[in-house]
């Protein structure tokens, strides 16, 4: 196997970079830092972790990543995904585990493995994405209503409904006012005077107020509602109330654990965060290059190994996993980031701000984190396929439900597996009822010699009907052919069918014919020696050639 040639696709565009992406990376470096925090909050992580994956993973994506415009960091996807494994495993068991991903995710692009991530089916995507969305919106009703709860959540669906529950007279309405407002602005923000808001005529101030309107609704919520807790004194958990201080400064780096007897327990864990991480940084790339036609599509193999090398640094600095992230990189496209040089500037813009800000973010009410995550959760989510499943399968009702339901009650790992699982067995089942043995309609053969027209794929889940196919041969036939001009692809089982009918006519004293056999069925039947024995006689170009159709040694 060819190895994929380390490249990326910043050495091809850094003279193509210019001030407009530098001005998409300070606007996307906002936009990141108050999500960067809160998806390390709900991931039961301390804020800094979210700000040190965003700073290291969004500069080593962007300068070794395959794509023009994706910004790597942590995403909404991880949460449920990491809150487990710190809750099973602790903080140096993910840490750990992300390593292990990275190196993963590293060999998946180095062998040219990104394509095989396109072979997951839309449905099991869907419907994991829509059971993390309910997943993050259920974790976030603790912070949203101020409960007052001690410890963490358990991981389990159904404990969080009992735990939350069980808390529900302690509900904080100043929290739930904080949270409410949060999301009433990020709904209304971008629609308050946007580009589709018709202007009122001899309104210039309006124009004004449009531009204002692009300041990032994050940012707006972020900093509006923290202003108003703090001067009108509610009494709210903040940042700074649960986990201190924030660190003005970067970590340095130190190796987690690296014990077999660690490693062997996070083999799951691993996996599920290098499936995540290679399916969602995929998946925006693919958004990216639509959002963008004119630039270069982006290259999945040296997109995973530049994943892989930002998931292997960030948990040597005590950060999560990290992905591609879509609605950082749809918002890099829209502010006009053209080349890697903005997910480079977006690095740097929350590197400054940490420096800088610290300790200002302790002053966030987490009831404002929990309404962008609710706001990021409803967005997440692709709940319009639940209306549309009335117009599809059963199957394919069967694989997304299926998959959201486990998702949610289990955890991503099982509803995946099972999922895929699911998605094969329908597949097999439908190419079995699509392959068909039907006598031939209008047959140019002479009397004694019947034929038979094989349409589809002849495989291990549809040789049943070839099985049976000696049975209808009726007496005094001398001969049988098939017709597999339409038969596109041939198994090891399929050919082990034709060889038992083969040998069931012998008994007979009937001969078999195969006609017209395409090039992928004929090159299996010749090197499994198989045309030897049916003798390269038997083996005709035509239907209704001569030595079938009439000649007496026939």
């Amino acid at each position: 196997m060819a190895l994929h040639r380390f490249h990326p696709r910043a050495l091809d565009t850094w003279r193509q970079a210019g001030w407009r992406d530098v001005g998409a990376g300070l606007t996307v470096g906002v936009v990141a830092l108050p999500l960067a925090m809160a998806f390390a909050i709900a991931s039961g992580l301390k804020p800094e972790a979210g700000l040190v994956t965003a700073i290291a993973a969004g500069f080593l994506v962007a300068l070794l990543g395959g794509s023009n415009v994706q910004i790597g960091g942590p995403a909404g996807a991880f949460i449920v995904v990491v809150y487990g494994i710190v809750e099973r495993h602790g903080l140096g068991g993910l840490l750990l585990s992300t390593l292990m991903a990275g190196g993963l995710l590293f060999l998946m692009g180095l062998f040219r493995l990104g394509v095989l991530v396109r072979y997951v089916p839309v449905t099991i995507v869907i419907g994991f994405t829509n059971g993390i969305a309910v997943l993050i919106a259920l974790s976030q009703l603790r912070d949203l209503f101020g409960l007052q709860i001690p410890g963490k959540l358990p991981a389990d669906f159904f404990a969080q409904i009992g735990v939350l529950s069980q808390h529900a007279g302690s509900w904080n309405p100043y929290a739930l006012a904080l949270g409410l407002m949060c999301l009433g602005i990020l709904f209304l923000w971008p629609r308050l005077f946007g580009e589709r808001t018709p202007l009122p005529e001899g309104l210039r101030r309006a124009k004004a107020l449009r531009s204002i309107s692009r300041v990032p609704g994050p940012i707006v919520a972020l900093l509006s509602l923290s202003v108003l807790a703090a001067l009108l004194g509610w009494p709210v958990e903040t940042i700074g109330s649960r986990f201190g201080s924030i660190p003005s400064q970067l970590p340095m780096p130190q190796w987690p654990s690296l014990a077999w007897t660690d490693a062997k327990q996070l083999v799951t864990p691993t996996l599920t965060i290098a499936l995540l991480g290679a399916i969602e940084s995929l998946l925006c790339a693919r958004v990216a290059d639509n959002l963008a036609p004119e630039l270069p599509r982006h290259d999945p193999n040296q997109e995973l190994m530049a994943q892989g090398v930002a998931n292997m640094v960030s948990p040597l600095l005590g950060g999560m996993p990290a992905t591609g992230t879509i609605a950082r990189t749809v918002t890099n496209v829209r502010a006009g980031g053209r080349t890697p040089l903005a997910g480079s500037v977006h690095a740097f813009t929350v590197l400054a701000v940490m420096l800088l800000a610290a300790p200002l973010a302790l002053h966030v009410p987490l009831a404002v984190l929990a309404g962008i995550l609710l706001f990021v959760a409803w967005n997440m989510g692709e709940w319009h396929e639940f209306a549309r499943l009335r117009h599809f399968s059963v199957q394919y009702r069967t694989v997304l439900v299926g998959t959201f339901v486990l998702t949610v009650v289990f955890d991503l790992t099982v509803a995946v597996e099972i999922g895929l699982l699911l998605a094969c067995a329908f597949f097999i089942y439908r190419m079995g009822t699509l392959f068909r043995v039907s006598p031939l309609a209008d047959n140019p053969l002479p009397a004694g010699v019947q034929a038979f027209e094989l349409y589809g794929s002849l495989f291990f889940g549809a040789v049943g009907k070839v099985e049976g196919l000696a049975e209808q041969v009726a007496a005094g036939t001398r001969a049988v052919v098939l017709d597999l001009h339409r038969l596109v692809q041939l198994d090891t089982s399929g050919l082990d069918s034709l060889r038992q009918l083969h040998r069931a006519l012998q008994r007979r004293e009937v001969a078999l014919v195969l006609a017209d056999v395409n090039e992928q069925p004929l090159s299996l039947i010749r090197r499994s020696g198989f045309e030897a024995e049916l003798g390269a006689a038997n083996i005709v170009p035509k239907l209704a050639d001569s030595k079938i159709a009439g000649s007496p040694e026939s």
